[in-house]
């Protein structure tokens, strides 16, 4: 089969590597019927997630029809469409019980290893290193979903791929972001980062009860899209954003800040900045520095942006302004039914993300278009199999 395959940092390849087969009776085998790039797979593009290996294939996003089932599997049969969730979970161990499904304690074949790292095993993840399992990824012609009994969910007849694609990380993780955030109702959120990620922690916060959204970002296409679903916008390039966000708020700052950029953020500029930026591989926490000075006192921060190594804050303001901070992997699995059933009764419409539509051979360039945000891309979908 065809696949994107990581071959190093600013290596991404579109080649063949061999088709999936059942291993455990709790697999699937699917048909590939769209799949999309994620900002997380530009960590792995940019070199910043240890454990990759040559030729690991990528891709996390991922939905299809069940081709193969294994003898355990008696809720789904060849022919299903199914969204599979990146996060790769058993359905048994305490952490799963708990609804805590990307702290599985069991899927990673790879937990000794990361617990020397983090002290725990969390979940395997699809196509995102060799510490989550090195599980092979779902920008594929052809995926094999590990314990299928419990992660995909079967897709209702008349929703298009693009209608719920989402469903298997951006969508959940914006939703999971603004629970996250605590707001209260009729509260202001702030959000920063308008990617895909952003996008629905907007649409979420409104969904959640929030009165007001503030968006930041400096990408035209972002800001428009984010005004669309009704949010107020600011430029993160802007020296005297503080300012204005505190003027925004009648002094009084947000209830709420989601902070969606993470390790690759930017501030307004400046030498070390740049250097920074172009010169090194070094975790940039801009944004994160910015959520924690525009939080009001005793408010909370939601961190659905990746980071991976120790990166300075200013713990002494978050103490000092009583914040609550609360971030994760995404419990996806707990969020596809209620979020599936948002999309059936007409409560949200998730292809309003899609701009690019793409070959899987087309993937390695459309893997530059989002990450340098040319041509307005704001999320790219591939077809892996026409």
């Amino acid at each position: 089969m065809r696949a994107l395959c990581w071959h190093g940092k600013e290596d991404i390849r579109c080649e063949t590597v061999p088709d999936p087969t059942i291993e455990n009776d709790r697999d699937i085998v699917i048909k590939v019927t769209s799949c999309a790039i994620c900002g997380s797979d530009l960590h792995l593009m940019g070199g910043f997630v240890p454990e990759m290996k040559s030729g690991d294939v990528m891709g996390h996003e991922t939905m299809g029809e069940v081709v193969e089932t294994g003898k355990a599997i008696t809720d789904l049969k060849v022919g299903d469409r199914v969204v599979v969730p990146f996060t790769i979970s058993c359905g048994e161990c305490r952490q799963c019980q708990w609804g805590n499904f990307s702290c599985c304690e069991r899927s990673n074949p790879a937990g000794a290893k990361q617990a020397k790292v983090v002290g725990y095993p969390t979940a395997g993840l699809f196509g995102y290193s060799h510490m989550y399992g090195g599980f092979p990824g779902g920008q594929a012609q052809y995926l094999r979903v590990p314990y299928a009994d419990v992660g995909p969910i079967k897709v209702p007849d008349g929703l298009s791929d693009e209608q719920v694609l989402f469903l298997s990380d951006i969508f959940p993780t914006g939703y999971m972001a603004a629970e996250n955030a605590n707001i209260p109702p009729g509260g202001t959120v702030l959000v920063f980062g308008c990617g895909p990620v952003g996008q629905f922690a907007i649409k979420s916060a409104f969904m959640l009860g929030a009165g007001r959204v503030i968006a930041v970002d400096s990408v035209a296409e972002r800001l428009a899209l984010a005004r669309a679903s009704g949010a107020e916008t600011l430029n993160y390039e802007d020296k005297d954003l503080q300012e204005q966000i505190v003027d925004l708020t009648g002094g009084q700052g947000p209830d709420s800040v989601i902070e969606c950029v993470g390790l690759e953020s930017h501030g307004h500029g400046g030498v070390m900045e740049s250097l920074q930026t172009h010169l090194t591989s070094t975790e940039r926490p801009f944004a994160l520095q910015q959520a924690i000075m525009a939080c009001r006192p005793a408010g909370t921060i939601s961190l659905p942006g990746v980071f991976i190594n120790i990166v300075p804050v200013a713990m002494g303001t978050f103490v000092g302004k009583g914040l609550t901070l609360k971030t994760g992997q995404t419990h996806v699995q707990k969020y596809l039914k209620p979020l599936m059933q948002l999309i059936v009764d007409g409560e949200i419409d998730p292809s309003f993300l899609v701009t690019h539509r793409v070959a899987l051979e087309d993937g390695p360039e459309a893997y530059k278009t989002f990450r340098d945000k040319r041509d307005g891309c704001i999320k790219v979908v591939m077809k892996p199999n026409g």
